[in-house]
């Protein structure tokens, strides 16, 4: 038989199929990675775009968002197996192909997808997106993976507890090392509560929503869909998986919201303080988007008191316009710093300051914080943070309240602050947070609080509510 004869019989080229939901969630995790956009802003209009399109339907979507946001959560874990599986270091690996492998690691690992349809799928991806030549590389390292499960995977990949404890957790649970380090020592406890908190930051949180005094009700949102009862705030429920927010006629307009529970409770805290004298006039001075100001504005105008929002960003005080219109009650929203304030001082009996943060206490949320944020982070934060609780207690008068408030439980975005502007400023006293919220548990040594997510199943939230003396 001549050599020719010998030869394999030559396969025609396959073109590669296009997978639309995988072809979604790779869009989405780039333009997380190139944009530093956020999925939870990115993954809802590339959704809408993929139904208008047809040929895409609820269970696709829900694939496509558990394959973006697990894949978040658990990309540093993914790393470090993806590292034991390539001979070069993972920064020289393009992070496209970087995005394909994580993605194929999550359904090989994290999902109940077959390994054969998760390896194929995954090289179908690559051969789409990165072409033919580093589809086969894509091919070698995922069949590798498929060798073993996350749990023999973790066992090799992650550092020994006993050697590290900060490095061991930071793999196994998929935090960064600093970040597990500051969560540690805001617990201030055992070994337990650190897993249990990093375990709850990789959980599918909840979607709640909250039925605005005056306007809706929680009977109103239970009959319009199937939900639970919030555990703490009389105005929350929380929706069964898979329910729609935006079809809920109280949402769409603006009677209720979705909003986390923890959110909820520091309004709540500040809108309950007792007070010394009137109450007429409340701030909310970091008031974008708008979540806290519009059940504010609510509970206020029970009271007939006034609410002014201000936030220094004019799209998102437009959000916040959006977030109050049709509130009952008088209130205004205006574009200002809150850092520099129009109002006279001494004005309001109330005012909340929700600053930015880190938000590390929202990682359930947007997973991909952890990944964008630095330590160095916190030092840009502090003057602002700094001025504007300042400025808040400024804002009130004598014998009125300051809600200081933070999607972060980092100490230095917390306790640290207050510590050193009451130092600085004088004249104002820390009152007890912690009766304000009958019945939540374990909300700490007061007399600030601190809300978790795998305590209270909601945001990591911190107040502290305090009195103008001087």
């Amino acid at each position: 038989m001549s050599e020719q004869a010998r030869r394999r019989p030559h396969k025609p080229y396959r073109r590669p199929q296009k997978d639309p939901v995988r072809m979604l969630a790779f869009e989405a995790l780039r333009a997380v990675d190139e944009r530093d956009a956020y999925a939870n802003l990115v993954l809802p209009p590339l959704l809408k775009k993929a139904r208008e399109g047809g040929n895409f339907d609820g269970r696709d979507a829900a694939l496509a968002t558990e394959l973006v946001y697990g894949t978040l959560r658990r990309q540093g874990t993914y790393d470090a197996i993806i590292a034991a599986c390539i001979d070069r270091p993972l920064r020289e690996v393009d992070p496209p192909v970087l995005d394909v492998l994580a993605l194929g690691a999550h359904q090989l690992l994290g999902t109940r997808i077959p390994t054969h349809a998760a390896v194929s799928a995954s090289v179908e991806l690559a051969r789409v997106v990165l072409g033919d030549g580093r589809a086969k590389f894509v091919n070698a390292v995922l069949r590798k993976i498929s060798q073993q499960d996350l749990d023999a995977w973790v066992a090799q990949v992650a550092p020994p507890y006993d050697a590290d404890p900060e490095d061991h957790l930071a793999v196994v649970h998929s935090h960064p090392r600093w970040v597990v380090s500051a969560l540690w020592d805001s617990l201030g406890g055992g070994r337990a509560g650190i897993e249990d908190l990093l375990e709850a930051d990789n959980e599918r949180p909840e979607v709640t929503l909250v039925a605005r005094p005056g306007r809706s009700t929680t009977d109103e949102l239970a009959e319009a869909t199937e939900t639970l009862p919030g555990r703490w705030s009389p105005y929350a429920v929380r929706m069964a998986e898979g329910g729609e927010p935006g079809a809920i006629d109280a949402v769409k307009d603006g009677r209720a919201g979705v909003q986390d529970e923890g959110s909820q409770l520091v309004a709540i805290a500040l809108a309950d303080a007792p007070l010394d004298g009137p109450d007429a006039r409340w701030l909310d001075g970091c008031a974008g988007p708008g979540g806290k100001a519009a059940l504010l504005a609510a509970l206020a105008s029970e009271r007939g008191a006034a609410l002014l929002a201000s936030e220094k960003q004019p799209h998102r005080a437009r959000l916040v316009e959006r977030a109050l219109a049709g509130n009952p009650g008088p209130y205004q929203v205006i574009a200002a710093d809150g850092t520099r304030p129009p109002w006279r001082p001494g004005s309001f009996d109330r005012v909340l300051m929700d600053v930015p943060c880190s938000g590390l206490g929202a990682l359930r949320r947007r997973p991909e914080a952890r990944w964008r944020r630095r330590p160095e982070d916190l030092d840009g934060f502090a003057p602002l943070q700094r001025a504007l609780l300042t400025e808040a207690l400024g804002a009130v008068r004598v014998g009125g309240v300051v809600g200081y408030a933070t999607c972060s439980p980092h100490l230095a975005e917390t306790r640290v602050v207050v510590d050193d502007v009451l130092k600085k400023v004088g004249g104002a006293e820390l009152i007890d947070a912690r009766p304000l919220l009958p019945g939540v548990p374990a909300l700490g040594d007061g007399p600030d609080l601190q809300l978790w997510p795998h305590l209270h199943g909601t945001d990591a939230m911190y107040l502290a509510l305090i009195r103008r003396t001087a």
